[in-house]
């Protein structure tokens, strides 16, 4: 699983920058496809486009994964060791108050 997040995580990110910048440049009302004027309300409009960058970065990180020398595989996955959730480490046990 540390895998997919390894490559969705970033391109989530990365497809959240680009839309910003992509809306705050052009109004999603006045968009054009193949010519024709996009009859979709704002909200389905930011929301598609956001699905198209995450697709487009998902497919970069995944490109940027694969062609990643097998060391620095070997690498991040000695450094993420056995914790499943990369977010955070695992707790420890509490001590006991006798010792």
């Amino acid at each position: 699983m540390k895998y997919v997040i390894w490559v969705f995580w970033p391109a989530f990110i990365a497809a959240g920058i680009a839309e910003t910048i992509f809306f705050t440049m052009i109004d999603p009302e006045q968009l054009y496809l193949f010519g024709q004027r996009v009859e979709w309300s704002v909200t389905a409009t930011y929301s598609t486009g956001f699905l198209l960058f995450w697709l487009v970065c998902i497919g970069s990180s995944l490109m940027t994964y694969l062609m990643m020398p097998r060391d620095a595989k070997e690498a991040l996955m000695k450094a993420a060791g056995d914790r499943d959730d990369l977010a955070r480490p695992k707790r420890r046990e509490p001590r006991s108050v006798g010792r």
